[in-house]
């Protein structure tokens, strides 16, 4: 991909872009949230057309306009937002749309029987008939990658792949990737996690402000340079003053929480000013028990206090009402009104702040606060009334903590905040 240029109504989004990747080759792409990251993938798999430049594959020029022409020449994209039939089979979800047939009768055994032949070319042990909804997210990842090599791609783009894997799985995708690359297929690895760039990668190529910024050997480049071409500048590695917080009183208090299998009898107390963190592999409980807080899911018994008062919380709203403030880790589906432009999702929380005895509502205090938080938390949208579904992942991150910072609460509860940023939005 060479001079590549796409721009969107009110934002440049790429500027004389450029990519390339070698068969065999694990070649990872960086950059901070809006670097143009997502968009020249986009394009390279037929979502997006360009406006100038050039896409070459096996060194003949291609015109890809739409994802379709983009398997059908051998390039496959997996989002980080996985995009399979839930109620579906393993090997109906691979084979969707191209389902074996027999006298015009769709041949289940033999759709199987390509599924499994796929899972075992990946040397994994998953049964075809197995409905995708009862499969962890590692798992429907797996399925994702058996789906593009039923295409028999040859490019295959990874976008966050790892963000909701513990160190098994992905050390179990790891071990797929490898065998991809021992097989001659190219991998577009996106990720914000350094770690993972050192292990996987043999290349690494960081884009900046949509703009390329220089290709580098992954074993041979240290971290730190590589993070200073992403943000443009050195980002202190000083730690953090931690205030004295054993006298400050007590904001959050949990006793004997327990909602069916998934919680039982868990108590801890966060003092004002303090920052307490829960550890725990998937699935150990750490999500549930901020939801049962929150009141997104109905706990069976446990008390919550708030600076020293039983409170009952049922509802959401309750919650907020109480000063609590809760960011998912699903921020897409609660957290954003992805329809709804970024000044309504900032205001979203706080919206009867805004609201006039009449029940109009204040639009210039909305628009004032929303520009106040695009402003200190650097995100990059052209401006408060863009669509939030048009910003980055990492962009859209940030508009939802803004959200709760609006809000003022006295209690946060964030869950996984920083997936999908980059390090210097995680500094910051």
């Amino acid at each position: 991909m060479t001079g590549i240029d796409k721009s969107f109504p009110g934002v440049r989004a790429l500027s004389n872009a450029r990519f390339e990747l070698l068969p065999g080759e694990v070649h990872a792409l960086m950059g901070e949230n809006g670097a143009g990251k997502s968009t020249l993938m986009k394009i390279l798999s037929g979502v997006y057309s360009r406006d100038a430049g050039e896409v070459r594959l096996n060194g003949q020029a291609v015109e890809i306009s739409s994802p379709r022409q983009a398997q059908d020449l051998g390039l496959s994209i997996i989002h980080q937002e996985l995009a399979l039939m839930r109620d579906l089979t393993a090997a109906q979800n691979i084979f969707i749309g191209r389902e074996p047939r027999r006298f015009g009768i769709l041949d289940e055994a033999q759709l199987n029987r390509d599924a499994a032949a796929i899972f075992a070319s990946m040397n994994l042990k998953l049964e075809p008939t197995v409905k995708v909804e009862t499969l962890t997210i590692a798992k429907q990842q797996m399925v994702e990658i058996a789906k593009a090599l039923s295409y028999r791609s040859r490019v295959l783009v990874m976008d966050e792949p790892t963000a909701a894997l513990n160190d098994a799985e992905i050390a179990e995708l790891f071990a797929i990737i490898n065998r991809l690359k021992a097989e001659g297929v190219g991998v577009v690895y996106i990720s914000h996690k350094m770690d993972e760039i050192k292990r996987i990668s043999d290349r690494v190529t960081i884009m900046r402000d949509g703009e390329y910024v220089g290709t580098v050997p992954a074993a041979d480049t240290p971290i730190e340079a590589i993070i200073s071409m992403m943000v443009g500048r050195t980002l202190s590695n000083d730690a953090l003053a931690i205030p004295n917080t054993a006298d400050a009183p007590v904001a959050l208090e949990v006793r004997n929480l327990n909602r069916g299998r998934e919680i039982r009898d868990v108590s801890f107390s966060v003092r004002a000013g303090e920052i307490l963190g829960f550890a725990g592999l998937m699935g150990a409980g750490r999500t549930e028990v901020a939801r049962a807080i929150f009141g997104a899911d109905r706990k069976d018994s446990g008390e919550i206090w708030v600076h020293g008062k039983r409170v009952g919380i049922s509802t959401p709203r309750d919650a907020v009402e109480k000063g609590i403030g809760y960011l998912s880790e699903d921020r897409k589906l609660f957290g954003l009104a992805t329809g709804m432009d970024v000044r309504n999702n900032i205001a979203l929380a706080s919206i009867d702040r805004f609201t006039g005895p009449a029940g109009v509502l204040n639009e210039g205090g909305m628009q004032s606060a929303a520009k106040k938080f695009i402003t200190q938390l650097a995100i990059k949208t052209p401006s408060d009334t863009q669509e939030a579904r048009l910003l980055s992942g990492g962009n859209q991150q940030k508009v939802v903590i803004a959200k709760w910072l609006l809000r003022d609460c006295d209690i946060l509860i964030f869950d996984e905040p920083t997936r999908g940023i980059d390090v210097g939005a995680k500094s910051e």
